[in-house]
């Protein structure tokens, strides 16, 4: 009888939180006492840094008008698109969301989430960087607000340039020179390494990046067809297998265990003289590296002229399906996406914002070591690409990313790798 009783206990805990997964004061009242229509606002912004800063945001526009209340919904970051589909699976979804760059498209064609062309015109598009407005459009329509993106930067320990008999200010500029540079800042005591001078898989840049940087920029899909087995991404993989003899399994292994956050991020600690991160990473050097004297720059080029292509990421805001409210959730998305509140959130949180005249704006409000990673990353943009999962090839990741792990961990070849690959993604092709 108790067992009985403790599955319908739990059944019904399961239907409310699929009913009120759009939020409390949603679920409880679509306006609020004084007539204003409830926007129930999901992000997973619940850190110390980052909620405080979208909850002012949020209070600013709430403070800014009498039509809308916006609720702010924090969802941990491994939920809040699980729940985002069951809710709107449900028909009780939120009326904005904070959701992933690359794959609008995606659920524009599934529709999962609303079409936001009549609320923009070509004066709103403007607003944003090219590269990042077309990952929101799907088939002419529009279905989502670029929020932010990111780049990947080259950070160098100066102090350790200077102990290796390297000039400072001249990072290095091509692969050719990333390998004589980091052979320089090595320290190793017998055989065991003290400090390492770069390795390409770690940081924030994994093997498929370098593989597009290789292939100028080429990403695994282009223009529709298939680009994962070309001569230059078989060649990054077998330049990334180069680094891996040269320090030994053994040495990438022990310290990759000793690898964790803030004070023991290896380039914080000073073992690891180049480390390639986004630009955010900025925040942990500030909070926990005072006393690292450090330089940004591009990621190497694979050739001298053949571009530092990095890959680029990032999150659009969007109504999602079926809420109640699209028009006043879009007023809203208007606001967090206009200059001000954009300059806010990157002077804050040195994140690239998606809006470009914020973007300068945000340059003329910081100094130091601040403005020097800002500008950097945003000068970096010209050089990023971003790669939206096209609809004919969706979650093609999944099938690529084993083959390549395959080929990392000695398995197969790279050229055997790759081949394979493409194979199994063409299968894909609706």
């Amino acid at each position: 009888m108790k067992r009985g009783l403790a599955v319908l206990a739990a059944a019904a805990m399961l239907i409310g939180l699929l009913a009120g997964c759009s939020g409390e004061q949603s679920a409880e009242a679509e306006k609020t006492k004084d007539g204003k229509v409830v926007v129930d606002f999901w992000t997973f912004w619940g850190s110390e840094t980052r909620r405080p800063i979208i909850e002012k945001i949020i209070d600013d526009y709430n403070n800014s008008q009498d039509k809308v209340f916006v609720k702010h919904t924090f969802l941990p970051w491994g939920d809040i698109w699980t729940k985002n589909l069951a809710s709107v699976a449900a028909g009780n979804p939120a009326d904005v969301i904070v959701n992933d760059i690359n794959t609008v498209a995606q659920r524009a064609e599934n529709k999962q989430v609303e079409d936001l062309s009549e609320y923009v015109d070509g004066s709103f598009k403007q607003q944003f960087y090219p590269h990042l407005w077309d990952t929101v459009e799907h088939e002419g329509k529009t279905y989502a607000v670029p929020f932010n993106t990111d780049t990947r930067l080259l950070f160098y320990n100066k102090k350790a340039f200077e102990e290796a008999g390297l000039d400072p200010e001249k990072p290095p500029a091509t692969w050719a020179e990333l390998e004589e540079y980091a052979q320089k800042l090595d320290v190793k005591n017998g055989n065991k390494y003290d400090r390492v001078g770069f390795y390409p898989l770690w940081g924030s840049l994994g093997a498929s990046s370098w593989m597009i940087n290789a292939d100028n920029g080429k990403g695994f899909i282009e223009d529709g067809e298939l680009a994962i087995n070309t001569p230059k991404k078989v060649e990054a993989l077998n330049w990334i297998l180069d680094w891996k003899e040269r320090l030994g399994e053994k040495t990438v292994q022990a310290f990759q265990a000793e690898f964790g956050s803030e004070q023991s991020n290896p380039f914080i600690a000073g073992k690891v003289a180049m480390w390639v991160d986004v630009g955010t990473f900025y925040t942990q050097l500030r909070d926990y590296g005072q006393d690292v004297e450090f330089g940004v720059a591009p990621i190497p080029a694979k050739e001298e002229g053949k571009g530092n292509w990095s890959e680029g990421g990032g999150f659009v805001v969007e109504v999602p399906k079926g809420s109640k409210h699209p028009k006043e959730a879009m007023d809203f998305i208007k606001y967090l996406t206009d200059v001000e509140a954009q300059k806010y959130w990157a002077v804050k949180n040195y994140d690239n914002v998606a809006n470009k005249e914020a973007a300068e704006a945000a340059l003329n409000e910081l100094e130091g070591p601040d403005k020097m990673v800002y500008e950097a990353s945003v000068k970096n943009l010209d050089q990023t690409k971003m790669f939206p999962v096209p609809v004919e090839y969706p979650d093609y990741q999944s099938r690529l990313n084993p083959h390549i792990d395959n080929a990392l961990l000695g398995k197969t070849s790279p050229e055997k790798a790759l081949k394979k690959a493409e194979e199994d993604i063409e299968k894909m092709k609706k």
